[in-house]
């Protein structure tokens, strides 16, 4: 007698199960290059490496690098403002379509915090190195040690220092950690996140940006999601994952970007601070959402760059 128990496929299952309804991508969508905050040209960076055929790895990494060298963004890299102890100390991560990550936090006197990140996931066995070891490690590499605290920062500081009042300020000067995803032509994902942290943070502290999973998150088979604001709030609901799996569940961009958001409003004193989310599903489709209003995003595609404004939870 024939045993009449069914067996159940991929097919199958998806009818049950709709994380797993997703299905292999046969033609990839335009090359795309999408960051927080106004970034057009971080963006035309990446853009440009994609234009060659390059990789999306490659297109984050030479993306973020353009505000890491900017003495006037005062939030990512040189020029950063300083922690209360007047040290500039970044923070970054990077993770491309294999799910491999590089990860550096507290790392003093490197430009681009970035590039030694992915020095780490390519050429180090760890994920993440953190403080001196961080540098070392750097330094091993051919990294070169520079003064990252420039004449306005360091003025800024000590004005700091009349009153040494700890507030974060929300939407400051329109920017903050840059966080980029990538797709390339070939339709693979990667994502990078940038910065020198919050102004006048206690000495030590490691905000979001550089944790696998709250700044950044690239699954190559769903999509990737970047965070931007205040980290704590990130790191304590795994914001940038859970923007991921979201769409794995079958939420689109924006919707993922919101639902991760109210997670925070949920649960936490939103009134006064910032988080936003940035992300991409592997059809090219873009979800932008945050707490407050005056988060931009800047969209790259098809020879096209917009800067656009999110929708946000007290905006609307």
């Amino acid at each position: 007698m024939l045993n009449r128990r069914r067996f159940l496929t991929l097919s199958s299952l998806s009818g049950l199960f709709p994380s797993l309804a997703f299905q292999p991508r046969t033609v990839a969508p335009a090359p795309l290059v999408i960051s927080t905050w106004k970034q057009p040209k971080a963006n035309a960076a990446a853009q440009a490496v994609l234009d060659r055929g390059g990789r999306a790895l490659d297109a984050v990494e030479a993306g973020v690098r353009v505000p890491e060298a900017d003495p006037n963004d005062t939030s990512v890299g040189y020029g950063g403002l300083p922690d209360r102890d007047g040290r500039v100390t970044l923070d970054a991560c990077i993770m491309d379509e294999k799910g491999n990550a590089g990860s550096v936090t507290y790392l003093e006197k490197i430009m681009h915090a970035i590039s030694v990140a992915r020095a780490v996931m390519e050429k180090s066995p760890h994920v993440m190195l953190s403080g001196e070891g961080a540098q070392a490690f750097a330094l091993a590499q051919g990294f070169k040690k520079e003064n990252l605290l420039t004449k306005s920062s360091e003025a800024a500081w000590r004005e700091w220092m009349k009153t040494a009042k700890y507030k974060p300020v929300i939407n400051i000067e329109r920017h903050d950690t840059i966080g980029m995803l990538a797709m390339d032509s070939k339709g693979d994902l990667s994502g990078a996140c940038t910065t020198s942290g919050l102004a006048y943070k206690m000495n030590g502290r490691v905000g979001d940006s550089p944790i696998i999973g709250a700044g950044l998150f690239v699954d190559n088979e769903i999509g990737g999601a970047c965070a931007t604001g205040l980290g704590e709030l990130v790191m304590r609901t795994c914001g940038s994952f859970l923007v991921v799996e979201l769409m794995r569940q079958g939420r689109s961009p924006q919707q993922a970007c919101e639902e991760a958001a109210m997670r925070i409003v949920k649960k936490q004193d939103y009134k006064e601070v910032q988080v936003g989310f940035l992300a991409t599903n592997r059809q090219g489709d873009v979800g932008a959402y945050s707490i407050q209003p005056g988060f931009s995003y800047t969209v790259s595609r098809n020879g096209k760059t917009e800067v656009l404004e999110a929708k946000s939870f007290l905006g609307k």
